[in-house]
Parts: C-alpha cells; structure tokens; sequence
C-alpha cells in the first residue's frame, strides 16, 4: 500500500495484519475516490473515521488538505495510524484519536469539509452512523462512504445527498452532498 499523489507520493504505509483488523482500500478504488474529490481536498478539514491503517486521511494530507482527524476505536490500529503519518511526515497537520466513532461524533464541535467512511462490512454500520455523520458537515461538503456492493443505503440522511454510486468488484463507493 502506498501514497498515490502529493507530497507523499510513493511513501509505503504499513497496514496491520488480520482482515478482522483492517480491511485497506485497494489502490484502484483509492484512486476513484480522490479523482471524485480531485478539486475539494486543497484546504481541506477531513474526517477519516474507521481510520485502520490511515491510508485515506493521509492520502487527502498528501494531496494538500489542510487537517485531518484519523478516529478508530483499536489501539493498535491509532498506532499504526501515527507511525504512517511520521513516516510520510504528514504528522504535524494530523490528530489520531483512539475512540469509538460515536463517542467522537458525540462530542466534537468541528466541522468537516470531507468525512471518509469504510466501517466493518456487513454490520449495518453505515445506516446507524450516517445520520451522526451528518451533524458534522459543512454545507456543501461530501461524504464518502465505502462498503459491500449488497447494501442499500438512503437517498437522503438529515442534509445528506447521495449523488452517485460506484461499484469497483466487490467495493461499493457513495458519495453523499451536503446541501
């Protein structure tokens, strides 16, 4: 796995090891997404929630976003997270949190440009966060969630508009619109 574009490019990232741990976006889809979002990461304020390795985050850090909060409820996954942004050196413009996501969405009072969503599959994760996710958003920010190709997902969660679906294999990618 490695950083795709940007300041970090080429810098390898480690993962942890266990699918049950982690489950890293493959670099085809990583590369969809931030084509989606191509034009909104300079500046940015973004939210990696369910982090794992911290690839996305720090993928978004390279390419010019401003800041990002990486949250994940396992330890050794927020280890991980800080080793990889040390190594890209991307550390100083980054806050890691070991925390549930809805502990952390609970309690902030930031708002996001972008929030990247890939919680565990097949747990019906995406639909119980979604509507907290949406409490977070600036106006005319996006949401990208990743999930199994077999969920159904809303149209529409508080402001929240889904805009287009992808499917890469057995990936499916939602981008939801603050309006």
């Amino acid at each position: 796995m490695r950083i795709i574009a940007g300041s970090a490019r080429g810098i390898r990232l480690a993962t942890l090891d266990g699918k049950e741990t982690t489950r890293p976006t493959v670099d085809r889809v990583k590369e969809a997404v931030f084509s989606m979002l191509h034009f909104s990461v300079p500046g940015a304020f973004v939210l990696d929630l369910y982090s794992g390795s911290g690839q996305m985050g720090i993928e978004a850090l390279s390419r010019g976003a401003e800041k990002c909060i990486f949250i994940d409820d396992a330890t050794p996954a927020t280890n991980m997270i800080a080793s990889n942004l040390k190594a890209a050196g991307l550390f100083p413009s980054a806050v890691v949190a070991t925390t549930s996501a809805g502990a952390f969405l609970a309690g902030t009072r930031d708002n996001f440009d972008i929030v990247l969503l890939d919680p565990p599959y097949g747990k019906g994760i995406l639909q119980d966060i979604l509507p907290k996710v949406d409490t977070v958003v600036k106006a005319g920010g996006t949401v990208i969630c990743e999930s199994e190709v077999e969920i159904e997902l809303p149209l529409e969660v508080g402001g929240l508009v889904l805009q287009k679906q992808y499917k890469y294999g057995k990936v499916l990618i939602t981008r939801y619109e603050k309006g």
